[in-house]
């Protein structure tokens, strides 16, 4: 969950700041920081969200709760934890993104009071103060795609690399064989130069000769990473 700081709109920093969840706003929900909530933040957004690290601390209740609505709102959004990918459009190892369940959990815990649990209840883990990355297979060939490109023979794609995109940019890539099957490889959206990253696919994926490779984007181009 990076720089979720910095993403927050000045408006949305003052509302946060000036309209903090009261210590009276009453509890409706069993969900608590020390049982689940905290789990959550230690596992996908402390990684940034650290004392001295990238973005404000959320490590801590007293430093996790005055943002509660904000956290609410950027998780809701799928903008936290930054990720870029669009779900649904490929499979990728490392996704940091939060599942459906974890999704309701902060929305139940917020908009139930925001409960702490049992302040003397210590946590099962300590923060991961390291974001989570995927490191590069282990690949034969590196294949530029600026709009199209045709394979000459079989291969397998292991990884994809957006290139060159501009700040806030988008970019998407597809594979069209030779039947005209088409195969959606990647979307990214409001992509963020201090995200870049490899998007490492979670199983090699068999491309046949004749595939057509495409990448639309209005600025930018794509690198594709091929086992053999």
């Amino acid at each position: 969950m990076r720089a979720l700081l910095k993403r927050l709109t000045p408006a949305v920093i003052l509302v946060s700041l000036a309209m903090p969840l009261a210590s009276h706003d009453p509890i409706t929900t069993k969900l608590t920081w020390t049982q689940e909530i905290s789990r959550m933040v230690y596992k996908r957004c402390a990684g940034c969200h650290h004392a001295g690290g990238m973005a404000m601390s959320l490590t801590t209740y007293e430093d996790a709760r005055p943002w509660a609505k904000a956290i609410r709102d950027e998780v809701l959004s799928r903008r936290m934890p930054p990720w870029g990918a669009v779900k649904g459009i490929g499979e990728f190892a490392g996704d940091p993104s939060l599942s459906r369940q974890e999704m309701d959990n902060f929305v139940a815990w917020v908009e139930g009071g925001a409960p702490e649990g049992d302040a003397g209840l210590p946590p099962s883990h300590g923060p991961v103060l390291k974001p989570e990355t995927m490191p590069m297979p282990r690949y034969a060939r590196m294949l530029p795609v600026v709009r199209e490109v045709t394979l000459p023979r079989t291969q397998s794609l292991v990884a994809i690399r957006p290139k060159d995109l501009v700040e806030g940019g988008a970019l998407e890539a597809w594979a069209v064989k030779p039947d005209g099957a088409v195969e959606r490889l990647i979307a990214v959206q409001g992509f963020r130069k201090r995200w870049a990253r490899d998007y490492v696919l979670r199983e090699p994926l068999r491309l046949p000769a004749g595939t057509r490779l495409r990448v639309a984007a209005k600025a930018g181009s794509a690198v594709l990473f091929f086992a053999d």
